[in-house]
C-alpha cells in the first residue's frame, strides 16, 4: 500500500514545517551514488529491546531498515540484542566502543538509558524509536508513530468480520504507546459500531512483556474462551502466541508493525496487520543525520499523513467490501477527516461525539 523506499525528499516534505522546524536544514538533498560511495563503511549500530532482534514484528522491521542501508549505502551495520532492561547501558556503551557514527535504541523501553548515552557521547549521533527526547541532548532525535490511526483501521475490519459480536486486544507492556494501539483499535470499533448498527465489544489485557509467547498464547486461549472472534495484538514477541492461539483455534487474527500475514504464512487465519514503518524511517532518518538535513534535539510524530503508518498488503482472509471500506477509512484519517483517539480520556470523548 505504501512505498517502503520514501525518499528523503518526500519524507521532509509530508513531515509538515511545525514537525520539523528544528529538524531539517535547508540542505535537503538525498544521498546519491557519490554520498554512498564516500560514505561506505560508516559505522551504525542498533540495540534492540528486550523483544530480541526476531520477534518477527517491531525490532525485526528496524533491523530490516539496518540492512537496507548496508545495501545502499555500504555502511557497517550490526546489532545488540537486549534479553533484559539491564542490558540496555550496556549495549548502548558497546555499540558506542564499536566507532558508531549512529545508534538506534529501539522500543519505548529503552528510551531513558537512550537519553543518558547520548548525554555521556555528544560526539556521537542517536536515534530513539518510540522514546522521547527528554534530556534535549542535540546529538538525539527521537522518533514516535501515531500508532492509534491503523489501529483503527483494523479495529473497523475486527468489528465487521466479527460474528460473536466479542473481540479482543492483547498488548505488551502497559503504557501511553501501547495504550496508543488500544484505544485508536477500540475506536475503529466503535465507528464501524455506529456504521453498521452493531455492538461490537472488546476484551483488553496486557502481558507486560514483549518476549513471552507462552503467555500471549494463553491471554489470547482465554479471550477466544470468553467469545472472541477477532484478536489484535500490539506485543511484539508476546504477539506471536496470540497469533498461533487463533491458529489453532480457527479464530481470525489481526498482526502488527510487519505484515505478519506474510511472515506467517503457516498462520492461516490472519486478516490484516497494522503497520509501522519502522524500517522507513531507520533509513531515512540515518540518512538525514549523516548528510545532516536533519538535525537531533527533538522528538518527532509521523503517522497516515506521512506514511509512517499503514495498512499490509495482504488482505486475502477480507472480503472484497471490507476491504475497500477499510481503504477508504484510512484515506480519511490521512486526510485529517478522521481524528483518530490515541488515550483514555480522547477515546470517551470520541465515542461521545459519534
Amino acid at each position: 500500500m505504501f512505498d517502503a523506499k520514501m525518499t528523503r525528499r518526500t519524507f521532509a516534505a509530508t513531515m509538515g514545517a511545525g514537525a520539523l522546524a528544528a529538524l531539517v536544514g535547508c540542505g535537503g538533498g538525498g544521498s546519491d551514488e557519490g554520498g554512498a560511495e564516500a560514505d561506505e563503511g560508516f559505522v551504525v549500530r542498533m540495540v534492540t529491546d528486550t523483544g530480541g532482534v526476531n520477534d518477527q514484528s517491531f525490532n525485526q522491521l528496524a533491523w530490516a531498515g539496518m540492512q537496507q542501508l548496508e545495501s545502499d549505502n555500504g555502511w557497517d551495520i550490526d546489532y545488540y540484542e537486549s534479553k533484559q532492561d539491564s542490558d540496555y547501558a550496556t549495549n548502548l556503551d558497546k555499540a558506542v566502543d564499536d566507532g558508531s557514527g549512529i545508534v538506534w535504541g529501539i522500543g519505548y523501553a529503552m528510551s531513558d538509558a537512550v537519553n543518558e548515552a547520548a548525554e555521556a557521547n555528544p560526539d556521537v549521533l542517536f536515534g530513539s524509536i518510540e522514546g522521547t527526547n527528554t534530556s534535549g541532548a542535540e546529538n538525539l532525535i527521537a522518533v514516535q508513530f501515531k500508532s492509534q490511526e491503523p489501529s483503527f483501521a483494523v479495529g473497523y475490519i475486527a468489528a465487521r468480520m466479527s460474528e460473536s459480536g466479542k473481540v479482543g486486544f492483547v498488548g505488551g507492556m502497559t503504557g501511553e504507546t501501547i495504550a496508543a494501539f488500544e484505544y485508536g483499535y477500540k475506536a475503529g470499533i466503535e465507528y464501524a459500531n455506529a456504521e453498521q448498527g452493531t455492538s461490537v465489544t472488546c476484551q483488553a489485557q496486557y502481558a507486560e512483556s514483549f518476549g513471552d509467547a507462552a503467555k500471549g498464547k494463553s491471554i489470547a486461549q482465554k479471550m477466544i474462551k470468553d467469545g472472541c472472534d477477532v484478536l489484535f495484538h500490539a506485543a511484539g514477541g508476546t504477539g506471536v502466541g496470540m497469533l498461533e492461539a487463533c491458529n489453532d483455534a480457527g479464530v481470525w487474527s489481526i498482526g502488527v508493525d510487519a505484515d505478519q500475514a506474510a511472515v506467517f504464512p503457516d498462520y492461516t487465519t490472519i486478516i490484516a496487520s497494522a503497520l509501522k514503518r519502522t524500517d522507513n524511517v531507520i533509513v531515512q532518518v540515518s540518512n538525514g543525520l549523516k548528510d545532516g538535513s536533519i538535525t537531533g534535539g527533538d522528538t518527532i510524530v509521523m503517522g497516515a499523513a506521512e506514511d509512517a503508518v499503514g495498512l499490509a498488503d495482504t488482505h486475502d482472509n477480507l472480503p472484497d467490501d471490507i476491504y475497500e471500506a477499510t481503504l477508504e477509512i484510512f484515506e480519511k484519517i490521512k486526510a485529517g477527516d478522521i481524528v483518530v483517539p490515541g488515550n483514555e480520556a480522547d477515546f470517551k470523548e470520541y465515542v461521545a461525539a459519534l
